[in-house]
């Protein structure tokens, strides 16, 4: 064999070599777990508490540190969620010695602070007990963040729509966006806003609008933005003015872009892009904070206020849109998660409800945590649940309650958790916890 040929049969085996890598280089990278699932809003980055991560951590220990990556103390006060995108986590606080309302961007590797902006600074609404200034999840596409708070001068008004009479501070909602670099975009005010509860919403993007819900105690309304200049696109008024604090969700259902959401007394399907009406259905109670999840087949929802109700809704809105209906479960604050054939309702006392989705079946229920102000979140299979004591607990759905492990953080908690490379972000009344699975 000349030296010529054994130069192209060494080159005929490292390309045969080269091309075998490279199938096997791109087959790895085609796998689900090879890309890092940002989490880039309300309830993450389909707006139902999904995850596609597999190898999240089921236990961690406040006290001894186990799998806590990183803690970052918090200023102030907030119930709002972190959002997480690339190598950055985004949360809003309220500072009330400052009377200002921030946001933070932190290290998602570290919690470093990157930077802090002030907002808006306005004195300090009424709230709730349960609620806090800084509730409403901010919302992120990759290029900017936004995000809303309400603004008051202090002046008070009669509270609507409330037992025994009282003074509450009445105001206007503000919605700002930011670059991913802290440098304000723009800022605008959306509408009154009055609320014996207090305010909170979670903005949701859709193509180049950003979309608030401005239910209250007053004219109520919905409002889309666009994205690049805060001009408003378009608004739709509410038929009744009364609180809600529903984040709309949205799914392409045969070619058709739905956003659903409760509230105003009645269930509402509306095309995103133009806020048309799609279809409506009447009741079944006052007052709504849960979003719906969707399945492929139903929506879910559980609510309310004064009534309690779980619904299945068939996506077309028809007369028969009701599916089948529960009164089985008092939940009022936490959204529910859909896993399988399975819905997990949480509700504010610290009882878990698990129905069959086919029929709406109550398969079990059982008391799992001191009560929820936050809600559960599912990845791997398992559906997590932090109560408001900070004890998250791991459950496997299924035809009986099967909590396959619990751990403890040591501070309370009202935010629902955040998860994104294998991480799960929490956060507590005083600070930002990252918990991941660490060497043994």
């Amino acid at each position: 064999m000349s030296q010529s040929d054994v130069l192209l049969a060494v080159a005929y085996v490292w390309r045969r070599r080269l091309t075998r890598f490279s199938l096997v280089l791109l087959c790895y990278l085609q796998l689900p777990h090879a890309r890092a699932e940002d989490w880039p809003g309300w309830r993450g980055p389909r707006g139902d508490g999904s995850s596609v991560e597999q190898q999240l951590p089921i236990t961690w220990d406040g006290a001894t540190g186990q799998n806590i990556v990183w803690r970052t103390a918090l200023p102030g006060e907030g119930h709002s969620s972190p959002i997480v995108v690339g190598e950055r986590v985004f949360v809003t606080a309220c500072l009330p010695a400052m009377k200002s309302r921030v946001l933070m961007c932190l290290s998602a590797e570290n919690g470093h602070v990157q930077w802090q902006r002030d907002v808006i600074t306005s004195e300090l609404e009424s709230i709730h007990t349960l609620n806090s200034r800084a509730s409403g999840t901010p919302a992120c596409d990759g290029k900017a963040v936004y995000l809303a708070f309400m603004k008051t001068d202090g002046h008070l008004v009669t509270a609507p729509n409330v037992g025994a009479e009282r003074d509450i501070t009445a105001g206007e909602m503000v919605a700002a966006a930011y670059d991913i670099d802290g440098n304000l975009l723009w800022n605008v005010v959306l509408g009154p806003f009055v609320s014996a509860h207090g305010f909170c919403t979670s903005p949701v993007l859709y193509r180049n609008l950003v979309i608030f819900n401005g239910d209250h105690d007053g004219d109520s309304y919905l409002v889309a933005l666009e994205k690049s200049t805060g001009r408003e696109r378009w608004r739709i008024k509410r038929d009744h003015g009364i609180r809600s604090y529903v984040t709309p969700l949205i799914r392409e259902i045969n070619g058709r872009a739905q956003m659903v959401l409760s509230g105003s007394k009645h269930i509402l399907s509306l095309d995103p892009a133009t806020g048309a009406t799609h279809w409506r259905i009447d009741g079944p109670t006052e007052q709504f904070v849960a979003s719906m999840v969707y399945d492929g087949k139903y929506f879910y929802m559980n609510c309310g206020y004064p009534d309690y109700f779980v619904f299945a809704i068939r996506p077309d809105g028809q007369s028969d849109a009701v599916a089948w209906e529960s009164t089985q479960a008092r939940s009022y604050v936490p959204s529910p998660v859909v896993l399988d054939d399975y819905l997990i309702v949480a509700d504010d006392r610290g009882t878990v409800n698990c129905f069959a989705t086919s029929d709406g079946e109550r398969l079990w229920q059982a008391r799992i945590g001191s009560g929820f102000n936050s809600s559960p979140v599912h990845a791997g299979g398992l559906v997590y649940l932090t109560d408001n004591d900070g004890k998250t607990s791991v459950l496997k759905p299924g035809p009986e309650p099967d909590v396959v492990a619990t751990s403890q953080l040591g501070e309370p908690v009202s935010a629902s958790a955040a998860i994104s490379d294998g991480a799960i972000f929490l956060r507590t009344d005083a600070a930002l916890y990252c918990i991941r699975k660490q060497a043994e």
